[in-house]
């Protein structure tokens, strides 16, 4: 295990990653500050959000200021579940002897970026699956370990829906975060046109490496959870199941499915990374709550009548995060 990073410098690293990435993403600091939890967490994000957002920019100016391995894969129906993990290759030796040999896919990187995930097949997109649970790839009887730290950042169009294949909810599961991009405001998409018309490209500096990140990922993990605040995460995670007890009345009316047992796993996780990135060595409940709607988003599934009534899972949450912050202040 590396050692774990001090509080105060591991915090002004981070900062200056932020500012790094900030010379080429203008605002959107929500959507940084998630995939770099969810890089220390040492989980996935997916991002969703129309096209020209800077999503794929994103992560790959991340790569250079990390100075980690980067690779994209774009998404297709034709994509096989091959060309993401690898295959087997016929090898020639130089005495003429052939031999099978392992060729590694792009999902053999630090930060992969899967553009338009929901736009290849079931079966492909499955690929992904073992590569995120277990961080292996396995090809014929030979299991590969992929190489800490391993994010996977996926990305979908909520518009142009045809020829799209949704995803599995066990699939989304397995992602720690799903974040919404929004559009730019009139100041920042101002700002976005004034780099555009400028002639140098800004320069980046690499501010930290593999190691430096592990560390940093093992100082997270010794953020305290009180008792009372991880039963807080509970409770939330508790009230979203229709049928369970203190479950929210919307629950029952609106949702068919709550959220797994990983939704609480994952705000006590993102919520130590944090409240960590905030200078501060304890979680709080109101970390939880920050974080809450992105951790949790993905993990509700809505019955008719929610769509009917024009109910999503953005307008459920803020309900039933807002009363169980009350009941938890009682």
């Amino acid at each position: 295990m590396p050692t774990a990073a001090p509080l105060p410098e591991a915090v002004q690293s981070l900062d200056r990653v932020r500012a790094e990435i900030g010379k080429v993403i203008v605002g959107q600091q929500d959507v940084v500050d998630g995939v770099l939890i969810c890089l220390l967490c040492g989980g996935h994000v997916l991002l969703e959000g129309v096209p020209g957002l800077g999503k794929t920019t994103l992560l790959r100016t991340l790569a250079r200021v990390l100075h980690l391995k980067y690779s994209r894969i774009q998404f297709t129906p034709d994509l096989m579940p091959a060309d993401i993990v690898g295959s087997m290759i016929m090898e020639t030796a130089g005495s003429g002897a052939k031999a099978l040999k392992f060729q590694p896919g792009p999902i053999f990187a630090n930060l992969v970026l899967a553009d338009e995930i929901n736009r290849a097949t079931p079966k492909t997109q499955s690929a992904l699956l073992e590569a995120m649970q277990e961080r292996t790839v396995t090809s014929g009887s030979t299991t590969h370990q992929l190489e800490r730290p391993f994010l996977v950042m996926a990305t979908q169009n909520p518009i142009e829906m045809e020829g799209t294949y949704p995803l599995p909810e066990a699939q989304l599961d397995r992602f720690l975060m799903k974040i919404l991009v929004d559009y730019p405001t009139r100041e920042e998409l101002n700002r976005i046109v004034d780099r555009t018309i400028q002639r140098d490209e800004p320069e980046l500096s690499q501010v930290m490496d593999r190691d430096t990140i592990l560390s940093i990922r093992s100082a997270c993990r010794e953020v305290l959870v009180a008792p009372h605040v991880q039963d807080f995460a509970v409770l939330l995670v508790m009230a979203t199941q229709p049928g369970a007890p203190g479950a929210h009345p919307l629950a029952g009316k609106y949702i068919r499915y709550g959220s797994s047992p990983r939704g609480a796993q994952a705000l006590v996780e993102c919520g130590r990374v944090y409240s960590f990135m905030k200078g501060r060595a304890h979680l709080s409940v109101d970390d939880i709550r920050i974080i809450a709607p992105a951790v949790l988003r993905h993990r509700i599934i809505l019955n008719f009548d929610a769509h009917a009534d024009d109910q999503t899972p953005e307008t459920l949450l803020q309900e039933i995060i807002s009363a169980t912050v009350s009941a938890a202040a009682r």
